[in-house]
């Protein structure tokens, strides 16, 4: 009767220890695999991404004028909020010997440096490549929701205003958004640097994961014309007669001054939101003020009167 009592009291235990651990292992499997769907199901929105002043004064141009990707990075600095990371980025980039264009984290998205230029933040062949930013380390799951949720809105927000589509690198060297692993992987670069692979296996997250949630933010802005600027745009293309063209500076006094460094693709579509004229040809402004003479392009969409 004891042995017998034993045993049944044993087996009971053992039951209900496993019923316990499958129970844990469901809920951080769920956990850890409805991140994106806990995000769409409840609506939760990204922060708005905030222009902040930046110290980095190296002038990096993109090979071929403008930006062919992301690369994303995690800080490595557990509870350091992305204004942490700005303070210390803009105080230490000299020494440190690195500089991204944003951070990101549960409040916030911060730009530092404008992406129309490259920065130091994964090597030669990304500097002058890639748009570049970090997603701060968080302590709860909720405020990792958050912060990768911003990550992945910036990212979908720098494609879009960049003429690309949203395709993963990682597991195959080609794409537009890249983990810094990935950056090793295949074009190596000093540090070998894994970000953020080891963090986002932290919370049961994944690069495909990331992937799909940055293609949903970019879908939602594509389905939302009235609150984007695509539809006060045009779209210019670079005529093919050529490697590249080379863009213009509109003077305090309204002549054209011709940019020798900045270059843009033969073939390549780029938005433009306003023209001047000077000495009898159009300009097309491009950038904050960067301009494409009328014969060095073509106009897919006028800008709406």
């Amino acid at each position: 009767m004891k042995i017998t009592h034993f045993l049944s009291r044993w087996f009971t235990a053992l039951v209900a220890l496993g019923a316990v651990a499958i129970g844990l292992g469901f809920a951080q499997s769920a956990k850890a695999q409805t991140i994106n769907e806990y995000i769409e199901q409840n609506n939760i929105q990204p922060n708005e991404i905030q222009r902040v002043n930046g110290t980095f004064d190296v002038k990096i141009d993109y090979r071929i004028g403008k930006p062919e990707g992301v690369v994303i990075h995690e800080t490595a600095t557990p509870g350091a909020t992305a204004w942490n990371e700005v303070t210390y980025f803009n105080r230490e980039w000299r020494n440190a010997q690195t500089y991204v264009h944003a951070f990101a984290d549960a409040n916030h998205i911060l730009q530092i440096h404008d992406t129309d230029y490259g920065v130091w933040g994964a090597g030669p062949w990304a500097n002058s490549r890639m748009i570049q930013i970090e997603l701060c380390q968080e302590s709860t799951w909720s405020n990792f929701v958050r912060s990768v949720n911003n990550q992945a809105y910036f990212t979908a927000v720098m494609l879009k205003k960049y003429g690309l589509t949203p395709s993963l690198a990682d597991g195959k060297g080609y794409g537009t958004i890249w983990s810094h692993y990935a950056i090793n992987q295949y074009h190596p670069s000093a540090g070998g640097h894994v970000d953020p692979i080891t963090y986002f296996n932290k919370w049961g997250y994944t690069m495909w994961q990331f992937y799909q949630l940055v293609q949903y933010h970019y879908n939602r802005l594509n389905n939302a014309n009235a609150t984007d600027n695509n539809s006060k745009n045009g779209i210019i293309r670079i005529n093919n007669n050529t490697q590249f063209i080379t863009l213009y500076e509109h003077e305090t006094d309204s002549s054209m001054k011709i940019l020798v460094d900045r270059h843009l693709l033969s073939g390549t579509d780029w938005q433009t939101d306003q023209t001047v004229s000077y000495q009898g040809e159009t300009y097309y402004r491009v950038s904050t003020n960067e301009w494409v003479r009328s014969s060095d392009c073509t106009v897919i969409k006028a800008i709406p009167q």
